[in-house]
């Protein structure tokens, strides 16, 4: 049984395409409807009551009710889709069916389920700040909490006849962790001492005190203990000049108690890492845009704190080789929301559809309030809601429009990374400028309020036609060849590219090389290969991320680096950057080593160097290992040679000797 679809038309003040809808996803859908969620929820209950039935309710606002309506009759929620906010409420509402036939295909397809992991807390709560304010929020807390107060300086008054908390002065020198694991290291740490008369006595400072919580409360208002505070679970900041802050904070502090699902924002498979190899440092890409300090470097991949980690994703669309990718979503969904979304609405109609990027809070808002009290979005504007627009990058914005968007607008939220966004689109801008496309075709957009979002979509210069659509699978890397390549109009020469791109070519010197070969060794992706057979350096462009543990390594600084797309075949293909001549050892004719390298290793030694001088030591440089090793064990002056074998004496030996015949 197909699905049920339940329209409304939000009491007349939305025009819905039923017929589009219905071409377009293959749902049953019966009449609209105009007061759903009041006066006709009889109806809705009456399409819910079935419970083999699946039904889907075209409102997005009243999704709450409609959940309760169904626990009121005992069966599973309905999927409610907003279309009215994105597509109904517009100024240009009469074309938008092949959008909203597009946006509800979007909402049915479905998605990847969200890996997670279980934080517990027990409630160990670390109040810090000033006596005055922590101590009558401690009192609060202590209910259901295990509170911990850290003053920062001594209270002057009578305790409560039970000590509820316990109390100490100190000042935190370093903090680590995050929610349900915690560690703060105090100096100066003076404990409340319980006993006495009079104001309470602390006693004797000492520094590294040490405190394990769940949860830290910080009402000091100074400096926070974490970069991008907002974003670590579990830390709680509050300005103590603002009770309504404070008692916020501590309300929130107070539900922090029990097990909870932490969200697994990205995975990341170390054997693709270019970080380092040999203790060579190579790619930090991730590590220069991690705001909250999740990302640490190790011996060769980076490696990632999972309960630090907030899901921003700027790590995933910086990484040159997929070693860090988000997970919620994966970016395979990404790309699939893309085609989805872009196939439907050409399906319904629609032409030349521009993509509007938004995260799922600040976005969604102010999207919401456009519709309701402005012009809304244009018709061909389709949104695409993320947990974070950082994890869109150069490889997704390349990839919408190659399956069939004319433009591509990322709407900034104040709580977006802006540095790692930014590099990004000035990539993709660089790859479409090479490629004969306007660079203008995708940007980011940051308006002040929500009007001045539809004035920024309304008035957007025209842009280009769309290309023949692709299919967007494999990794970013690869897509982002495929939707290149698929975006050229006639490109020939390689496309530059900015500092730090991860595309581009390998430069050899080759008069400085002695092919050494320790770059073909530490390279992480393979881009850099020998021959078996022969002394040759060779290079895949594809593959190369342009990490630069190349260029660290070379003991000549013979390689440079050259940021660059090269979306020909050429760039598939091994290509010699420097090669020599073998040499021929002088034994037994095998070929071994660099003809130029033996030649002036010998000039530089024989006969100069006091173990070639008097010796036929300079002839072993000329042989190979073999050679090398039979030369040596039969020399004369060999160290490990011995002295002649003495003969073996035999029965014969001592017969003679005694019959007087030797």
């Amino acid at each position: 049984m197909p699905p049920k679809l339940l329209l409304c038309d939000c009491e007349g003040s939305q025009r819905i395409d039923r017929d589009a809808l219905t071409r377009a996803t293959g749902l049953e859908a019966g009449r609209v409807h105009s007061h759903l969620c009041t006066r006709q929820i009889d109806l809705a209950a009456e399409a819910m009551a079935d419970p083999d039935a699946e039904v889907i309710v075209a409102c997005g606002q009243e999704a709450r009710t409609f959940a309760a309506l169904a626990e009121e009759l005992g069966v599973s929620a309905p999927l409610a889709v907003d279309l009215r906010d994105r597509a109904g409420w517009s100024d240009e509402a009469r074309a938008a069916g092949p959008k909203q036939a597009a946006l509800l295909a979007d909402a049915l397809r479905p998605a990847t389920p969200a890996k997670t992991l279980d934080v517990s807390s027990e409630g160990l709560c670390l109040v810090m700040g000033a006596s005055e304010i922590v101590l009558p929020v401690a009192a609060d807390l202590a209910e259901t909490l295990s509170v911990t107060c850290l003053l920062t300086d001594a209270p002057d008054l009578v305790p409560e006849p039970e000590r509820r908390f316990d109390m100490a002065l100190g000042r935190v020198r370093t903090a680590a962790g995050a929610f349900g694991g915690f560690t703060v290291t105090v100096d100066g740490f003076r404990a409340l001492s319980p006993g006495g008369r009079g104001a309470p006595a602390f006693g004797a400072a000492r520094d590294g005190g040490r405190s394990d919580c769940d949860i830290i409360l910080d009402l000091t208002g100074a400096a926070p203990l974490f970069p991008a505070p907002e974003k670590r679970d579990g830390y709680l900041r509050a300005d103590p000049a603002s009770p309504r802050a404070v008692a916020k904070a501590a309300s929130e502090a107070a539900a922090m108690v029990g097990t909870f699902e932490k969200l697994l924002h990205v995975t990341l498979e170390p054997e693709l890492c270019a970080h380092a190899r040999a203790r060579q440092t190579g790619c930090t890409r991730c590590l220069d845009l991690c705001p909250t300090g999740a990302i640490t470097s190790g011996e060769e991949a980076v490696t990632i704190d999972a309960m630090i980690c907030a899901g921003c994703g700027a790590c995933s669309a910086a990484c040159p080789s997929g070693a860090v990718s988000f997970d919620a979503p994966p970016v395979a969904d990404v790309f699939a929301r893309l085609q989805l979304l872009a196939a439907t609405c050409r399906e319904a109609g629609g032409t030349s559809p521009r993509l509007l990027v938004h995260d799922e809070t600040h976005g969604r808002e102010m999207i919401a309030l456009s519709a309701r009290y402005g012009r809304g979005l244009p018709a061909d504007v389709l949104p695409l809601d993320l947990p974070s627009v950082a994890m869109f990058g150069h490889a997704e914005m390349l990839a919408a429009l190659a399956v069939g968007f004319v433009a591509v607008d990322v709407l900034l939220s104040p709580r977006t990374e802006r540095e790692g966004l930014t590099q990004e689109v000035a990539l993709a801008g660089a790859i479409l400028g090479g490629l004969g496309r306007a660079a203008a075709l995708v940007r980011l957009i940051e308006p002040a309020e929500p009007d001045a979002l539809s004035d920024l979509l309304y008035t957007r210069p025209a842009v280009g036609p769309a290309v023949e659509p692709i299919l967007p699978l494999g990794r970013r890397r690869d897509v982002a060849r495929l939707a290149a390549r698929a975006l050229d109009s006639g490109t020939e020469a390689p496309i530059p590219l900015p500092a730090g791109a991860p595309y581009g070519a390998v430069l050899v010197d080759t008069e400085a090389c002695t092919l050494c070969l320790s770059c073909v060794g530490l390279c992480p992706s393979g881009a850099l290969d020998d021959n078996p057979d022969r002394p040759e350096l060779r290079f895949k462009e594809d593959a190369c991320l342009q990490c630069g543990i190349c260029r660290t390594i070379c003991p000549e600084n013979a390689i440079t680096l050259e940021p660059r797309l090269d979306i020909s075949d050429d760039a598939l293909k091994l290509r010699v950057l420097h090669e020599e001549e073998p040499f021929a050892c002088i034994e037994c004719g095998k070929l071994f080593g660099v003809k130029s390298t033996i030649e002036r290793i010998s000039a530089k030694l024989e006969g100069k160097h006091a173990m070639f001088t008097h010796s036929d030591n300079a002839r072993l440089i000329r042989m190979c290992d073999d050679c090398r090793v039979r030369a040596q064990y039969h020399d004369s002056s060999a160290p490990f040679r011995g002295g002649e074998r003495p003969r073996v004496r035999t029965t014969d030996d001592y017969l003679k000797e005694r019959d007087g015949e030797g």
